[in-house]
């Protein structure tokens, strides 16, 4: 988990995410993660890049909150500092281990394996992180956009299951 979130860290710290200030956690929830799993680490040096104004988009957060915290693994109180890391992740424009600053797609589907279980368990076909949240959450509400009857009858399968390089 240390190594996971110490990379999320420092490229926030050097601009290379789009997680805004204290990485959307607000100052004492980030001075509280900090002192949980780097407590040699002062948040005064991780001023981080705050890459807003993102376009904030409140019942889209609830819902992806909601996704989040009903599928937690329920191992770590860092789940509850994941949840609002990965919603502000999902907020960016790239894949989502990119968006979080994370050096590959494997970090993001091992932080999703250890920390949200229930949902890599539903992702077994590996469909893009980003794009498979929001299918989730499509699928809750009962929004079926796409029209194919299956994944793999789908037109754009590669858009959805393609490397992330």
């Amino acid at each position: 988990m240390e190594s996971i979130l110490a990379r999320i860290i420092a490229s926030w710290a050097y601009g290379h995410s789009v997680l805004p200030q204290w990485m959307g956690l607000g100052e004492l929830e980030f001075r509280r993660l900090l002192h949980h799993h780097f407590p040699t680490i002062q948040p005064q040096n991780l001023l981080g890049f705050d890459h807003s104004p993102m376009c904030e988009n409140d019942e889209e957060m609830d819902d992806l909150r909601n996704l989040l915290i009903n599928n937690r693994a329920q191992r770590s109180l860092s789940e509850h500092w994941l949840v609002e890391i990965l919603i502000y992740g999902c907020l960016g424009n790239d894949h989502l281990w990119q968006d979080l600053g994370l050096w590959s797609r494997a970090d993001l589907s091992k932080l999703m394996a250890d920390h949200f279980t229930p949902l890599y368990e539903l992702n077994s076909k590996n469909m893009k992180w980003k794009k498979f949240l929001y299918k989730r959450l499509c699928e809750t509400e009962g929004i079926y956009t796409c029209r194919a009857p299956s994944c793999e009858a789908c037109a754009d399968y590669s858009v959805c299951f393609a490397p992330e390089d």
